[in-house]
């Protein structure tokens, strides 16, 4: 009998945000990613472990201006502006951003 080893998937709201923020690490990254139609690509780290380390040092989330500015700030110009972290995250650079990275919904993100 062949025994494979099932991925556990964590708990979801409604709105694809992880119930427990705990139950994150790359893999669960990896499966949100997966549900939303994104395929990770480096680029998508970059963002998602810089949202996740503002996060921790700040205790809150950025709304989509500061968000973009803070980007401009740690990776340059080219990668702080809305039309390139929309072709990461058609759907929302912060929202998604978020998402992936085990965090919770934005407050300014419908």
């Amino acid at each position: 009998m062949d025994i494979t080893a099932k991925v556990l998937q964590p708990e979801i709201n409604d709105q694809g945000f992880l119930v427990n923020a705990g139950d994150w690490n790359e893999e669960v990254a990896e499966w949100l990613a997966e549900t939303n139609h994104i395929q990770l690509q480096d680029t998508h780290w970059e963002i998602i472990l810089y949202i996740r380390h503002y996060y921790q040092q700040y205790k809150h989330l950025p709304n989509a201006r500061v968000f973009t500015k803070a980007i401009a700030k740690e990776f340059g110009e080219i990668k702080g502006n809305s039309r390139y972290l929309h072709q990461l995250f058609p759907e929302g650079p912060l929202k998604y951003a978020c998402k992936l990275a085990g965090l919770p919904k934005p407050p300014t993100c419908l």
